[in-house]
C-alpha cells in the first residue's frame, strides 16, 4: 500500500472509528433545533389522518414517517422526543455524577469513619435494583420531567462514588498529594486541583456509559406511564402507544424503537472508545 493510499484511508478510518460520536452529535442537533427541524407541531391532531402510513399526504402536509392514533406527525414527535430523552439523560448524569464524585472523593481522601459511613451508604443503594428503586420513587413523588431527573440521579450516583473512591485511593498517597497536604493545603484545594483532574478520565467513561442507560430508564418509565406525561412527546410513551397498533400501524412503535437503539448504541460505543484511549495512555 502506497503512502498516498494510507493518507487517503486515514480520514476514512477516522470516520469509521468516530461514527458513533457523529450519530450522537446528529441526535443532539436534532434535539437542540427541534422547532426548526420538525415539519409540524408535534401535538397538532388530525383525526381524519389518523394511523396513516409513511409518506401519507393530508392538507398539503406530508407525514414522512406516518401518523399516530390521533393523527399527529410521527417524525415531529420523534424529533421533539429526542429533546426529552437527551435532556433527562444529560441532567441526570450531571446530577448523579456530581453527587457520586463528591461522596467517593470524600470517602477516599478523608478515610476513617467518613469512609466507613459513606461507602456503607453506597453499598445500601447498590443492593437495591436501580429500576425498582426508580419506579417506587416516581410512584411516590409523582411523574414529571423534574421528578424523573431526580429519581434517576438518586438511583445511579453510587456507581460514580465507587469509581471516584477507588481512583482517589490510588492517587491520595502519591508524592505530590502528600507534599500538598504537608504544606497545609486545605482538603478542598487538594481534591479540586491535585486529585479531580487525574481521575476525570475514568469518570467520563462511566458518564458516557451511564448516559445510554439513563435514556433507557427514562424510556422505560415513560413506557409505564411514570415518566414525562402526555401530550409531551417521549420515545417511551410513543412505544407504549404503538404496541397497541403494532399489527396495523407498525411505524408508531418502530421508529421510536430504532431511535432508542441508535442513541444507546452510539453512547455505549463512544464510552468504549474513550475507555480504549485511556487504556492506551492517550487521555
Amino acid at each position: 500500500m502506497t503512502i498516498s493510499t494510507l493518507a487517503l484511508n486515514r480520514p476514512i478510518r477516522a470516520v469509521l472509528i468516530w461514527w458513533p460520536a457523529l450519530l450522537l452529535l446528529a441526535l443532539v442537533i436534532c434535539a437542540l433545533f427541534a422547532p426548526w427541524l420538525a415539519p409540524m407541531d408535534p401535538d397538532r391532531q388530525n383525526l381524519l389522518g389518523r394511523l396513516k402510513p409513511p409518506g401519507f399526504e393530508s392538507r398539503g402536509a406530508v407525514f414522512v414517517l406516518g401518523s399516530d392514533e390521533l393523527g399527529r406527525d410521527v417524525l415531529s414527535r420523534l424529533i421533539y422526543g429526542a429533546r426529552v430523552s437527551l435532556s433527562v439523560a444529560a441532567l441526570s448524569v450531571l446530577l448523579s455524577g456530581v453527587v457520586g464524585v463528591l461522596v467517593g472523593m470524600a470517602a477516599g481522601y478523608l478515610r476513617g469513619w467518613t469512609e466507613t459511613i459513606l461507602m456503607r451508604l453506597v453499598d445500601v443503594f447498590l443492593s437495591i435494583p436501580a429500576i425498582l428503586l426508580a419506579i417506587i420513587t416516581v410512584a411516590v413523588l409523582g411523574p414529571g420531567f423534574i421528578n424523573v431527573i431526580l429519581v434517576l440521579a438518586l438511583t445511579r450516583w453510587p456507581r460514580y462514588a465507587r469509581v471516584a473512591y477507588g481512583q482517589t485511593l490510588a492517587i491520595a498517597d502519591r508524592p505530590y498529594v502528600t507534599l500538598a497536604r504537608s504544606m497545609g493545603a486545605p482538603a478542598l484545594r487538594v481534591l479540586a486541583i491535585h486529585i479531580l483532574p487525574n481521575i476525570m478520565g475514568p469518570l467520563l467513561v462511566v458518564a458516557t456509559l451511564e448516559f445510554g442507560l439513563m435514556v433507557l430508564f427514562e424510556a422505560g418509565l415513560s413506557f409505564l406511564g411514570l415518566g414525562v406525561q402526555p401530550p409531551t412527546a417521549s420515545w417511551g410513551s410513543m412505544l407504549s402507544t404503538g404496541r397497541n397498533y403494532i399489527a396495523t400501524a407498525w411505524w408508531i412503535a418502530m421508529f421510536p424503537g430504532m431511535a432508542l437503539f441508535v442513541l444507546v448504541l452510539s453512547a455505549n460505543l463512544v464510552g468504549d472508545r474513550l475507555s480504549d484511549r485511556i487504556g492506551e495512555g492517550k487521555w
